[in-house]
């Protein structure tokens, strides 16, 4: 993997197709936020939007949350246009769809597929430092779940806003964490 686990997430100016309009995006632009870079392998294909459109049915829930969600695939921003215009699915897209023509961010992510020309499903969390806190990388035959992505984030949100406290398996808001200690080594 090109990126690690609490290292500076690598930046990148792109083009992107958002409401209605092509744009420049980087990452930098959401310097203070909470940003999830979300690779998929290519647009009009078959786990791709139902991945989509259950993120775009979440997206609201991630916004409450203090996050914005970046989309990622190695099509123009001229196509992913014409899927948003053409699919029932993708018309829910309110996020960036980002353009990655060149494979350059996928491959600064460590997610590129060098002989297919695509990205794998790569879920890269980042946080307001631009700090990578966790990823997943799936074989592009598998499709992710939102709710648990959303779990993911309440967790590292949780944890970074409480020093000393983590999250054990299955965590979610409202249920207890741990505060490793000697005091808890062996008993849990």
């Amino acid at each position: 993997m090109a990126v690690k686990i609490n290292e500076k997430a690598p930046d990148f100016k792109v083009k992107a197709y958002h409401n209605e309009d092509f744009k420049e995006i980087s990452l930098s632009d959401y310097k203070g936020k909470w940003v999830v870079l979300f690779f998929y392998p290519a647009d009009f294909t078959f786990v791709c939007p139902t991945e989509l459109e259950e993120l775009a049915e979440n997206y609201g829930e991630l916004q409450k949350l203090g996050v914005e969600v970046l989309s990622c695939s190695t099509d123009t921003e001229f196509v992913h246009k014409a899927w948003h215009d053409n699919s029932e699915a993708i018309k829910k897209v309110k996020f960036p769809m980002l353009a990655d023509p060149t494979g350059k961010v996928a491959r600064d992510y460590g997610v590129y597929i060098e002989e297919e020309g695509l990205a794998l499903r790569g879920t890269f969390i980042i946080n307001p430092e631009g700090v990578v806190k966790a990823y997943e990388v799936n074989s592009n035959d598998i499709g992710r779940s939102a709710k648990e992505l959303i779990r993911k984030i309440q967790a590292a949100q949780f944890v970074e806003k409480h020093k000393g406290e983590v999250c054990p398996a299955s965590w979610e808001p409202g249920k207890e964490t741990l505060k490793p200690s000697l005091d808890l080594v062996g008993k849990i």
